[in-house]
């Protein structure tokens, strides 16, 4: 039986605190920061069930370190990195052989890369599976959408960030034009200079037909006239709102927090918009709180588990027990070697799910029929 262990957060303080201390709803979010500041990590599920087409078996542990994604962007990175080492002490502990880091603790600091260095076990951020399985994602949404990729726009807010620059060399391979949207404009320029190099000499694919890579800071103005989005910021809140989406566009949210705004599938039923890495887990995985053993629910369906998550459980039951992803750099080398990993053992994309609800083919035909496509 392989071990791994799994790092989560509170996304929205009054919700997710409020499942455990009901009067959380009822406290102003500073006072609930406060409290949660003093905390410490634990032990929130096992994870049991999982078995890979291949035979092995793996079993975890997810660790709620108890921070919000405003306080891993504020708080003091020593004091972030100190709380994040108690999570990786637990795994340790419980005899995991690798630990992931959800959400905002894979953004925080060096991703993962000084953790590692704290601890005895392999880390990794899951990074190079969620790019595998949103750029999947993508595509397969603007097929659906009847968008044809070397005819495409595509836009990836959060460019420069370690899942955001390698979204944006995939989709370069065969996309017409790639729109780099950023905080950073001399960061931006320096990734578009990269890419566009690769694009001349072919990259790795000797097809590719990117003909234009630009640069945004203002979003609205990036994802004008875009045909698909693929969304990786680490903002705080939404950061995509209905007025600056295009017409029959499809969107791949990737962050966590979402950053696209729940108004969007109020006001956009024009638009398909994706939760990206999505992953259907092998075998039966069940979530049960270890104290009453009663299911624990991350807000997936049964079975299905984020792509960071899932390569953490992949790299268990192939026994890669090492540093698999760090950093703030992917490389497509890892991003290709992760998804053959995955595939082997039998991980794939559960379908399609939006603000947490899945998402049918009728209902992409009526999106579709909306944009008039």
């Amino acid at each position: 039986m392989q071990k791994f262990a799994f790092i989560i957060h509170p996304i929205d303080a009054k919700r997710d605190v409020s499942r455990k201390y009901p009067v959380a709803r009822y406290l102003p979010e500073s006072l609930i920061e406060w409290y949660l500041k003093g905390r410490d990590p634990i032990i929130a599920s096992t994870i049991t069930g999982i078995r890979s087409s291949t035979g092995e078996e793996a079993a975890g542990w997810f660790i709620v370190c108890p921070f919000t994604p405003r306080q891993f962007l504020t708080l003091p990175l020593d004091f972030v990195y100190d709380k994040l080492e108690k999570c990786g002490h637990i795994a340790e502990e419980l005899g995991a052989g690798i630990v992931g880091l959800g959400a905002f603790t894979s953004v925080v600091g060096d991703g993962g890369i000084t953790l590692a260095r704290r601890l005895k076990i392999a880390v990794t951020t899951g990074n190079s599976y969620t790019i595998c399985t949103a750029v999947e994602g993508a595509k397969k949404g603007a097929e659906l959408m009847g968008i044809r990729l070397p005819e495409a726009c595509v836009a990836v807010i959060g460019a420069t960030g370690s899942i955001g620059a390698t979204c944006a060399e995939l989709m370069a391979r065969s996309a017409r034009e790639v729109r780099l949207i950023g905080r950073n404009m001399e960061k931006l320029k320096a990734l578009e200079q990269r890419l566009s190099r690769s694009a001349q000499s072919g990259g790795d694919s000797p097809t590719c037909t990117i003909s234009k890579i630009s640069s945004y800071t203002d979003i609205p103005s990036g994802l004008l006239d875009a045909d698909i989005i693929i969304t990786v910021s680490s903002a705080a809140e939404a950061i995509v709102h209905p007025s600056h989406i295009k017409r029959g566009a499809v969107v791949c949210d990737v962050a966590r927090p979402r950053d696209v705004s729940v108004a969007v599938a109020k006001e956009r039923p024009d638009v398909l918009v994706i939760e990206g890495g999505v992953v259907k887990v092998p075998g039966e995985m069940r979530c049960n709180k270890p104290d009453t053993g009663a299911p624990f629910s991350f807000g997936f369906p049964p079975g299905a588990a984020y792509a960071c998550m899932s390569e953490t459980i992949a790299l268990a039951l192939e026994g890669r027990y090492e540093s698999f992803t760090l950093g703030k750099e992917v490389s497509i080398k890892k991003t290709d070697e992760i998804g053959e990993i995955c595939s082997r053992h039998g991980f794939k994309l559960d379908g399609f799910r939006s603000f947490e609800h899945a998402v049918t083919d009728e209902e992409i035909e009526r999106i579709r029929n909306a944009a008039g496509r």
